[in-house]
Order: C-alpha cells, then sequence, then structure tokens
C-alpha cells in the first residue's frame, strides 16, 4: 500500500501533495515518517478543536433551554412570598477576610440589607494584618464575647476570638483566627454556623438585593434532593455600585475586562446552566454558593490542602452521595445575582488562571477513580471526561496547535489551505460560539442595555482570540506544572481598582498560606 493511500484512509488528504513527492518537499532531508507523524498531530488537533467548540455550542442550547423554561416561570416566582415566609430555610452567610480593611464594613452592611427573612453574617478574619478586625470592630461597635465553637469539621488555625454587636439585634458574628487560608477560614465559619443552610462568598463580592432568595428557591423547591446551588459570578469592573449594590451595569472600559466579561458568560453562565441542565454540574464558585450544612459536615468540610477548595468540595458531595447511592440535585441559578472585580492587570490575571487550574489538575488528581467509572453516573462517565479531555488538557493541544501546524506548513507535511481550516475551526468557530452566548445573555437578562456596551463586547470576543487564550493557555500550562511537582502553593494578591462610588484602589486577598 502507498503512503499516499494509507494517509487517504486516516483522512489526511491535505498532506497527498508534499508526501508523494518523495522527501522533496521544503525541508528534503526530514523523512516521511516525520512528515506523517506531524500530519496526523495536525488532524486531531483540529478535531479537538472542532469537538471541544461544539460541545460548547450544545451546552448553550442546553442553556437556552433552561432560560426559556425559568423565563416562563419569572412572573410566578414568589420571591415576596418566600422573603416574609417564616418557613424560608434560614441561612449563616460565611464571609472568609484577609486584609480586607479598605472595604469589609461596606461589605458586610450590603450583606446584612439582602433580602431575606432569617440569616445572619459570618465573618471570619483569617489572621489579618493590616486592621481589619479594628475595622469592622468600629464601624458595628463589637464586644469579644465567651462563645464554645463546636468542632463539626476540623480545623487548623487557632480560634483567638469571638465578637458581637454590643447590645443590637444585627446579626452578625465575626470571629478572629490564626492564619490557615481560605479553606480552614470557612470552616471555622461552618462551626459557627447556627442555620441548616450556608451561603459561602468571598468579602469583596457584590450581591443584588435578591441575591439569597434566588438562590435558596431550589431547596425550597425540591427540599429533599437538592443539596447544593451556584449562581452567576458577574463581572463588576466598570459598574456604578451604590451602597454595596450594583445599580447600573456597564461594560467594562478596559479590553482586559472585556475579553474576561465574555469569558464569564460563556463558560460560567452557560457552561454551568447547560450542565446543571443534565446533572452534571462540578464548579459552584467560591464566590457564591449555597450548601446543605449536614452535607457539608458529613463530607469532613472544605480541604485546606486543595487550592480549588469550592469545586473540590462539590466533586466530594458527588462522590459521597454517589457512594451512598442517594437521589440528589446541585443546581445552578442562572440570574446575574453576584458580582465581584476581575483582575485589570495581566500580572494579576496571570496568578488567577495559573492557581485555577493547579486547582482543576490536583482535584482531578486526588478523585481520579471516580473518572470513566459507572458507578458515578453521569459524573463519571460524561462531566469527568469532558473536564479531563477538554479542561486539564486544553492548554497542552491549544500550545501544541500553536507550534505544530505551521511547523506543518513550513515542513510540507501540510498544505497552507489546511493552515486556514485550522484557524477556521480552532478561532472562527470560537468566535461564532462566544457570539451566540452574547446573543443568549441578551435574550434572556439584557444586562447591558447600552449599544456601546454591546459593541466592546464584541470586541471581547475578536481580541480574546488574538493572544488572550494563547497567554491563558500558557498559564494554565505553569498551573498543571505547579500542582504535578507539588510547589508550593501561593494565593497571590489582588490589587483592585475599586467601583464607581469607592474611588480609590485597594489591595486585598493576600499571600494565603
Amino acid at each position: 500500500m502507498s503512503e499516499t493511500v494509507a494517509l487517504g484512509a486516516v483522512g489526511s488528504t491535505h498532506a497527498i501533495g508534499p508526501l508523494s513527492a518523495g522527501g522533496d518537499g521544503p525541508l528534503p532531508w526530514l523523512g516521511d515518517a516525520a512528515r506523517t507523524l506531524i500530519a496526523v498531530s495536525d488532524d486531531v488537533i483540529i478535531g479537538y478543536f472542532f469537538v471541544i467548540n461544539t460541545s460548547y455550542l450544545v451546552l448553550i442550547v442546553l442553556a437556552v433551554a433552561e432560560f426559556v423554561r425559568r423565563l416562563r416561570r419569572a412572573p410566578f416566582a414568589g420571591y415576596d412570598d418566600a422573603s416574609g415566609n417564616p418557613f424560608t430555610p434560614p441561612v449563616s452567610l460565611i464571609m472568609p477576610a484577609y486584609n480586607e480593611k479598605a472595604g469589609i464594613a461596606e461589605a458586610v452592611r450590603a450583606m446584612l440589607l439582602l433580602r431575606y427573612p432569617v440569616f445572619e453574617v459570618v465573618v471570619v478574619d483569617d489572621g489579618s494584618t493590616d486592621g481589619t478586625l479594628d475595622a469592622l470592630r468600629d464601624a458595628f461597635d463589637l464586644v469579644e464575647v465567651e462563645r464554645v465553637v463546636p468542632d463539626d469539621v476540623p480545623v487548623r488555625g487557632a480560634m483567638e476570638s469571638v465578637h458581637l454587636p454590643r447590645g443590637g439585634p444585627v446579626p452578625l458574628v465575626v470571629a478572629r483566627k490564626e492564619n490557615g487560608g481560605k479553606a480552614d477560614a470557612l470552616n471555622v465559619g461552618i462551626n459557627l454556623a447556627r442555620y441548616p443552610l450556608l451561603c459561602m462568598v468571598d468579602a469583596d463580592s457584590i450581591l443584588d438585593s435578591e441575591a439569597l432568595l434566588s438562590v435558596a428557591k431550589p431547596f425550597s423547591d425540591d427540599p429533599l434532593r437538592v443539596v447544593a446551588t451556584g449562581g452567576v459570578v458577574g463581572i463588576a469592573n466598570g459598574c456604578e455600585v451604590v451602597a454595596g449594590r450594583v445599580v447600573d451595569a456597564r461594560m467594562p472600559r478596559d479590553l482586559l475586562g472585556r475579553i474576561q466579561t465574555v469569558e464569564y458568560l460563556r463558560a460560567f453562565l452557560l457552561g454551568r446552566t447547560g450542565w446543571s441542565k443534565i446533572g452534571g454540574l462540578l464548579v459552584i464558585a467560591g464566590a457564591f454558593g449555597l450548601f446543605r450544612r449536614d452535607m457539608v459536615v458529613a463530607v469532613g468540610g472544605l480541604d485546606p490542602d486543595c487550592i480549588g477548595e469550592d469545586a473540590e468540595l462539590v466533586f466530594r458531595l458527588h462522590r459521597h452521595l454517589r457512594e451512598q447511592g442517594r437521589e440528589y440535585r446541585i443546581v445552578f441559578v442562572s440570574e446575574p445575582i453576584s458580582w465581584s472585580e476581575a483582575p485589570s492587570r495581566t500580572r494579576v490575571l496571570a496568578r488567577q488562571r495559573r492557581r485555577w487550574h493547579r486547582g482543576l489538575t490536583e482535584i482531578l488528581l486526588k478523585h481520579r477513580r471516580m473518572i470513566g467509572n459507572p458507578r458515578y453516573g453521569r459524573i463519571g462517565l460524561l462531566a469527568l471526561p469532558f473536564y479531563v479531555v477538554f479542561e486539564l488538557l486544553a492548554p497542552i493541544v491549544e500550545l501544541s496547535g500553536l507550534v505544530l501546524v505551521p511547523l506543518g506548513v513550513l515542513l510540507g507535511a501540510v498544505d497552507v489551505d489546511f493552515l486556514w481550516r485550522f484557524l477556521l475551526v480552532a478561532y472562527g468557530y470560537a468566535v461564532v460560539v462566544s457570539l451566540v452566548s452574547l446573543v443568549t445573555e441578551e435574550y434572556a437578562f439584557h444586562r447591558f442595555p447600552r449599544w456601546r456596551d454591546t459593541a466592546g463586547a464584541l470586541v471581547g470576543v475578536i481580541a480574546e482570540n488574538l493572544g488572550y487564550r494563547q497567554l491563558t493557555a500558557w498559564w494554565r500550562l505553569r498551573g498543571m506544572w505547579d500542582a504535578l511537582h507539588h510547589s508550593p502553593q501561593v494565593w497571590g494578591s489582588m490589587t483592585r481598582s475599586g467601583f464607581a462610588d469607592s474611588g480609590q484602589a485597594r489591595s486585598s486577598g493576600g499571600d494565603r498560606a
């Protein structure tokens, strides 16, 4: 069988010309076997990009179906009834804080004004060195009290003190502990929490006034099966914020913020809505998630050794409940209900994406026996393999394509027409998917009413594929390397520009143990 026929059998018709030349391509010293290997690798890469973009499109279609259902039910959501119903399950809202002095008092005031019948705010100061506790003490007239803290889940950092507002009905508890990291601070908050539902939020998050009502509704609708819900995290860069609320949603002014907004819409809003629709949701953002306390205690709280502690908790819940054979649901709530400031500097974004991918690598390694295991149903057979192939390995394939496809053209293993097909499938198709995401968001929520915001989003769609994707692939690859080589875990600091009503830059979330 000739080489040309053999290659044709695997679909590499684009390589017939150079290979049939018998080594007379641009580099005649390169063997036909090497050219064949490059050509086949290029075929695999272009097929990979086609499948991953198609899978995102499928998730978007599933999300659209869910949005249509929710929009039809929106007039009958019953938030007014739930806000005044004493049988609405009470919530303990846990806020870990580390060096948040500049904005912690305002953040807590905003949380205390949420529309919900019964809830408490539990702030855990994780050994801050900037006077975070002093800022809270001055704002809420805190006094130290003696309080026995249960040990329902293990903690590492020793408790130093517990504080309550002096003689007032404010549902606020502030705990001070030794620095032990975000997960350890959340575990302390779990032990302090009095109510059956736990809402975990970042200290710099901005919640819509009905955020708790929205994310808690699935627990009221299906109390026996729902064990966790996650909410949408939107990018607050450029938005107008008054009294701890986003009153005017705007597209970020800077290009980096616009690209991240598009990315969040596609992957976080639509992707997770699609996974939730088919019962395969694996990630609930640490910035805003609601959990049944008894279930969190049953699995031992959050893992302080995992840098992606929020997602790892969801993986462990799936594993625990599947192994027990229990019927359960983990639900994603698609309303835009929580806002967070995204990195506005490339250096900070690099640390974030490197940390995220390190966390994903650690989680998949820790729960590797679930992957492809029919015991775990669609989680083991569908969701986890997807995350391995299209999330974990994505930066390797992305960077390989950037090297192998041009190399194939240079060496004569593939022709220039194939290069254009690669660009069309890998990047042109991705632009189409992002555009569909924008149209879907506008149809369902119409969050950005101004034409200039829409134009800014379109600029972000194009710019995402012109350097941004390639940079994030490199950062994610470094995160995987860190996980595989057990490099020291460093959370890193996040310099924040502030929102429209603050006007001052602040730095929070400093290096955590």
